[in-house]
């Protein structure tokens, strides 16, 4: 680029050039993704308003535009065709919101330029040139290194994420070499992100250490013949005319065409009713709070009239299939429709012996009937026997693997254990369907969805039995009463699958549902058949262990108090701690009794009261006597002696798995009593056990929707994560950190994730509130990418009641709106969380589906037979650990 001959004035008219075509992937990589209420994705576009926003309001140009790409053709890939060919489409989610961002841009009132065959960069270098020129200074919105060989009197670089300058000595930092040797130093190195050839080889440094030697790119080709004999020699020889070619690659063209002139390019206000009528669609509201302008009501999207205005089939009345030749014809009648659905009748305990006493079957809407197999005591006339299981059984079998017939239930991995051992499939299951889209929002029981989707309220099974010790089993009642119950409930999930297919459709969730959770139901069944060996007898040794610890913390704990009490009971507890000993804090709940749950005698022990440390620490270990050790050994399989879990794939906001019956996830590992309870599990003899897991997932997954360069640089080398967090926020080298240092960086780290306040901080690190919030401050000034990610985060939850984890689960957000300002604060700390945790829950679910494959390609006998968040457990021989 030619120097200007008329340089700029300083603090005269100025050109503010912004990177459209470079905001809008960082935007979309860098926040969470987000629909407006058609169901767009519109996070880039959101971060894109949320900067020209930011930049309008602080801005000192007179003119301004923002430059975009017009295609991924141009001039250059005639010049050398493998140029940038290697780069992938567009991600779906964000092809749709290239027009979008544009349609902001001039809803902002800001020109808006493109033109065919040309980067935005070369058109940004010719505005820059003319404005120059012409007497204007020059800022350009960008952090784009190719922009840098722009830099020089006149122009400067704007970071729009840190809101830094870049100007000569940054790009001397980047380089090692001048802003006009900028075009000579990415012709030696190269771009493999664009494909630019460069030199084999030569990196910055090499670059920079020959350029301030020997000058430009041809003086160092020209001294490449001197050179000694070598490597370096060799290679600048060889490929000299590649980085010739790279040179005329990478400068950018200030002749390009301008499509509108300079004067067309001042600054001007936007149209406040277009730019609320912009901003209303797509449901940016903290941005219309920030802009101070109300909502265009008129902007709203409308509800689009039913598709389908058929009137729905009435919901019975059902048949009773009493022999196997009914059951047979109607399953015949399956193959015309394509689809079976099933609801199994179980008594309440639904433990995995149980048997079906009927089975509700659904084939059509309105098409169902009942299966009954094992209903007690006379039967009502008309209906002269009930099919044996047995015959069900052989019925059903063909039916459940037929690839021709799609099976629809509520929970496959439930039913699986009452219908057989055997894979169900093809199938689709209600229940998950539902999650995937809705995780957080309601309950997923068959009753709670077919209320939701199909506004149909159907009859709990216990208003037919009762509760309690008064309950009547299931196959105590009538068969023409718990029929049409069944019937209705296999209607009902048949009529569910149509509504939901469509909907994960339109919520972009469909992929979730099917090559994650759907596909995960069968390996977490057979994770649960397989269950865990435990060793009861040393379980019982650390029963006995605990149980001889807890009398001694108790006998302290009463020494402290100044007489004998039942620490179990809150109530003495509370009437010990604020009426004996008259510490602070105490409160009274409803009930009258002082509230002692743990947050209160954490706040005591803090505070140094040991009385409330002892309890709490005796507190922890009779959970893990209670809990662990000695219920751990009643739920030994006696046929297996195994524990036999179960995941349930649908109790959490986030879409990770819990363990039940018992839980196997909540085993603490950080201290030794928790550990002595793992040390219980065993392998089978002759197998090990081997645990993988995944290393600081969560903080990976907030480096890459938060956009941190730094830590994922950390994270690619190995660092050490923490101690590289403590060196960029206080400014120490990372040799010099010091174990407290550290911590306080480690506390930092994994407290953003879930929201710290500068309160929870200075409690968890003992200082006090304004250094920890300085500590806040620092790491936000850092990592400016995780403020815009949290803010993003925040806002989708506030307008749209839901977050998205990185994979497009959405997880719904309870109190987002709550009056109660401690409750929205928690419900905004859980909106910053979920895409984390469920990004995490996702990639390890994800690694769950492919893993059977992968270990029977490998030819490996390893068993998975629990996980535990970030952590897969094996058993296997020791061969093959």
């Amino acid at each position: 680029m030619a120097e200007s001959t008329k340089p700029p004035q300083p603090g005269g008219p100025r050109l503010v050039l912004i990177d459209g075509s470079g905001f809008i992937f960082r935007a979309f990589h860098a926040l969470p993704p987000m629909t407006d209420a058609a169901g767009t994705p519109v996070n880039a576009v959101f971060g894109f308003a949320n900067m020209l926003a930011r930049l309008l309001r602080g801005h000192e140009g007179t003119h301004i535009a923002v430059i975009f790409d017009a295609g991924r053709e141009t001039f250059r890939n005639r010049l050398y065709p493998a140029y940038k060919a290697q780069r992938p489409p567009p991600p779906d989610e964000l092809v749709p919101q290239f027009a979008l961002v544009r349609a902001a841009t001039e809803a902002f009132g800001v020109p808006a330029i493109e033109l065919a065959d040309w980067e935005a960069d070369d058109l940004i270098a010719s505005y820059a040139k003319a404005a120059l020129d012409a007497g204007l200074q020059v800022s350009i919105v960008s952090s784009d290194k190719d922009l840098m060989q722009l830099i020089r009197p006149g122009i400067v670089m704007q970071d729009p994420i840190r809101n830094t300058e870049i100007g000569a000595e940054a790009v001397r930092e980047k380089f090692g070499v001048t802003p006009d040797r900028v075009i000579d130093a990415q012709a030696l190195i190269g771009d493999p992100v664009d494909n630019v050839p460069g030199i084999p080889g030569i990196g910055p440094k090499t670059a920079a250490q020959l350029l301030n030697e020997f000058g430009d790119l041809e003086a160092v080709l020209a001294a490449a013949q001197t050179m000694k004999p070598g490597k370096r020699r060799d290679v600048l020889l060889q490929h000299a005319d590649a980085a010739r070619l790279s040179r005329e690659l990478v400068t950018l063209r200030d002749d390009a065409p301008r499509p509108l002139p300079l004067e067309a390019l001042e600054a001007r206000q936007p149209d406040e009713a277009k730019l609320a009528a912009f901003l209303t669609r797509h449901g940016f509201r903290s941005l219309m709070t920030r802009l101070s302008l109300s909502a265009d009501e008129a902007a709203l999207p409308q509800a689009a009239p039913a598709a389908d205005a058929r009137p729905a089939a009435p919901f019975g009345p059902y048949a009773i299939l009493a022999d196997a030749g009914a059951l047979a014809s109607f399953l015949a009648e399956a193959q015309t429709t394509g689809l079976l659905a099933l609801s199994l009748g179980l008594d309440a305990s639904d433990t995995p012996s149980d048997a079906p006493v009927g089975i509700g079957l659904a084939i059509a809407p309105g098409r169902a009937a009942y299966l009954p197999l094992a209903h007690l005591g006379s039967l009502e006339a008309g209906v002269p026997a009930q099919v044996t299981p047995e015959a069900a059984r052989a019925a059903l079998a063909p039916a459940l693997t037929d690839p021709s017939l799609l099976k629809i239930l509520h929970d496959v991995k439930a039913m699986r254990w009452h219908l057989g051992a055997e894979p169900i499939g093809p199938q689709d299951d209600v229940m998950l369907m539902a999650y995937a889209f809705e995780a957080g929002r309601h309950g997923f029981d068959l009753e709670a969805l077919a209320e939701r989707h199909l506004g149909q309220a159907l009859t709990p099974l216990s208003a037919f039995t009762g509760t309690g010790r008064n309950r009547a089993p299931l196959a105590s009642l009538a068969i023409d009463r718990l029929g049409h119950a069944m019937a209705e409930r296999a209607d009902c999930v048949l009529r569910l699958r149509a509504l939901l297919h469509r909907a994960l459709r339109e919520q972009h969730s469909l992929s979730l549902y099917e090559q994650v959770d759907r596909r995960l139901g069968d390996v977490l069944f057979d994770m649960e058949q397989a269950g865990i060996l435990i060793d009861a007898e040393e379980l019982k040794r650390i029963s006995v262990e605990f149980a001889a610890r807890m009398a001694v913390m108790e006998a302290d704990i009463h020494r402290l108090a100044g007489r004998s009490f039942n620490v179990a009971s809150p109530k003495q507890l509370g009437e010990i701690l604020f009426d004996t000993l008259k510490l602070p804090g105490g409160r009274r709940m409803k009930t009258g009794a002082f509230g002692t749950d743990a947050q209160v005698l954490q706040g005591l022990a803090d505070e140094g009261q040991d009385i409330a440390a002892r309890v709490l620490e005796w507190r922890q270990l009779a959970k893990l006597k209670s809990t662990y050790a000695d219920a751990l050994v009643q739920q030994v399989n006696p046929r297996t002696g195994r524990v036999h879990t179960r995941f349930a794939m649908a109790a959490t906001a986030t879409g990770r798995l819990s363990s039940i019956d018992p839980n196997l996830q909540n085993i603490p590992v950080r201290n030794q009593e928790g550990g002595r309870i793992r040390a219980a599990f065993r392998a089978a003899p002759g197998h090990v056990l081997v645990s993988a897991d995944y290393s600081q997932i969560e903080l990976r997954l907030l480096a890459h929707v938060a956009d941190l360069p730094a830590l994922r640089e950390s994270f690619r080398h190995n660092e050490d994560i923490h101690a590289r967090t403590a060196s960029e926020v206080f400014g120490i080298p990372m040799p010099a950190i010091d174990a407290a240092t550290r911590r306080r960086a480690k506390a930092i780290n994994f407290g953003i994730i879930y929201g710290i306040s500068a309160f929870g901080l200075a409690r968890q690190l003992g200082i006090t509130p304004a250094e920890a919030r300085a500590y806040i401050d620092a790491y936000f000034q850092r990592y400016p990418g995780i403020r815009a990610y949290m803010e993003a985060t925040r806002e989708q939850a506030r307008a749209h009641g839901f977050v998205t984890s990185p994979f497009g689960r959405k997880c719904w957000i309870s109190g987002i709106a709550d009056k109660n300002p401690n409750r929205r604060a928690y419900a905004e700390r859980q909106a910053i969380n979920a895409p984390l945790q469920g990004g995490a829950a996702d990639i390890i679910k994800r690694a769950m589906v492919h893993i059977p494959g992968a270990l029977t390609r490998e030819k490996l006998a390893a068993r998975l037979l629990l996980q535990v968040h970030d952590e897969l457990l094996f058993e296997t021989p020791p061969d093959q650990a």
